[in-house]
């Protein structure tokens, strides 16, 4: 029903989530991230408890496969989940239990994993993994490359509703501080040209800024 990355930028040790579905409020339960620990994709069936879960585990030093590995073992349904994890020190996994709806698989990099299912196509997963890692410029515009990539390879198979991208500093911070971007489109006939506006948006405001101070 949705796919997504998550990924650590090499560059500055920034971590984010990006994802679209074909499901509204996709930014409500899928995307997690804390700066300076990591950045989780929760999917299929969601278990929104994988993100507190995984990210509870990174915290405590546990790297991505072994955070995920500590999350799946508390969820009796993990047959039906899908989930992604980096963690700041690079690390990264991805789950797609044996009951998610197909097409639907993953694959993981350094600092990065993708994830899809109930897609029109195997191709999304290899195609997401390829656009983000010969993406160049900003890092939330690579994390939006690899959700156009997915969506030119065929996308969800029931069309297209929602989107949301988070981005997170690399070094921790208090309560919700740290968040670099946070962006959702809710409902859509074109939530990646959404995102794109808001991502360009947000760019323009911070440019703006920059030079100000």
């Amino acid at each position: 029903m949705t796919y997504s990355i998550v990924a650590r930028d090499p560059a500055t040790g920034a971590l984010g989530v990006a994802v679209q579905s074909g499901t509204f409020g996709v930014g409500a339960t899928v995307p997690w991230a804390q700066a300076g620990v990591g950045a989780v994709a929760t999917q299929a069936f969601t278990e929104p408890a994988y993100g507190p879960r995984c990210l509870a585990a990174l915290a405590a030093g546990a790297d991505a496969p072994a955070a995920l590995e500590q999350a799946t073992a508390a969820d009796q349904d993990a047959l039906i989940r899908q989930v992604g994890v980096v963690a700041a020190d690079g690390t990264a996994a991805a789950r797609t239990g044996a009951w998610c709806i197909d097409h639907a698989g993953h694959r993981h990099g350094d600092g990065f994993a993708v994830q899809a299912n109930m897609m029109a196509s195997p191709r999304v997963w290899p195609a997401m993994a390829a656009a983000f890692g010969s993406a160049g410029g900003p890092f939330p515009r690579r994390l939006l490359a690899a959700l156009t990539a997915a969506q030119q390879a065929g996308g969800d198979a029931r069309g297209v509703m929602s989107a949301a991208l988070l981005v997170v500093a690399a070094e921790p911070a208090e309560s919700w501080a740290g968040r670099l971007v946070d962006l959702r489109v809710d409902r859509s006939t074109d939530p990646l040209g959404e995102l794109g506006r808001l991502c360009r948006s947000e760019e323009h405001t911070s440019e703006l800024q920059s030079h100000h101070d």
